[in-house]
């Protein structure tokens, strides 16, 4: 079996090597006719023994739970929005010597501000909002304290109501 993410050229020099003489056009052009379509690579955690068996043991532990049973559950999470710039990478097409021509440069900032939205959603709802005092300063020590606060009132308040936590909640879980 190949790497799939060897590239044309290599796979026509390996192809030369083998006695078959082809560019790296035409194995572009044969790999296309194969349905083989160039595409970013997708990511996907890696799981550990430990990540895989606590998601075996979660989906035992409730495996018979009926569709009533999980109309029942609130799911929620909080992520990490940022207010400047982008987390991904952009591609653009420039010719050579424009690496800094304005048009081919995206500004970015050492500490961007981020807001953390915080969200839960059931089979009646959905509900979002921006976590207290949301905004992140470039202050380490007073953004730790302001997580560890947030953090303490959304798993204390579920307890003051006496609602059931499904847990434990297996690390590193798929995202939608």
């Amino acid at each position: 079996m190949w790497d799939r993410g060897t590239t044309s050229t290599e796979l026509a020099q390996e192809w030369q090597q083998a006695g078959v003489s082809a560019s790296a056009c035409t194995v572009r052009r044969r790999l296309l006719e194969d349905g083989l379509v160039s595409r970013r690579v997708a990511k996907k955690p890696l799981l550990s023994r430990k990540n895989t068996r606590d998601r075996l043991i979660f989906c035992k532990r409730y495996r018979d739970w009926t569709a009533e049973d999980w109309g029942k559950v609130v799911l929620s999470d909080e992520s990490p929005f940022r207010l400047f710039g982008t987390s991904g990478k952009k591609l653009i097409r420039r010719r050579q010597g424009e690496r800094y021509h304005q048009s081919c440069v995206m500004p970015t900032v050492k500490h961007p501000e981020t807001i953390h939205m915080w969200g839960c959603t059931s089979s009646k709802s959905i509900f979002s909002q921006p976590s207290r005092n949301s905004l992140v300063t470039n202050n380490a020590f007073s953004s730790m304290i302001e997580q560890l606060a947030i953090s303490q009132v959304i798993t204390k308040w579920p307890r003051e109501q006496n609602i059931d936590i499904l847990g434990p909640w297996p690390g590193n879980y798929p995202r939608p």
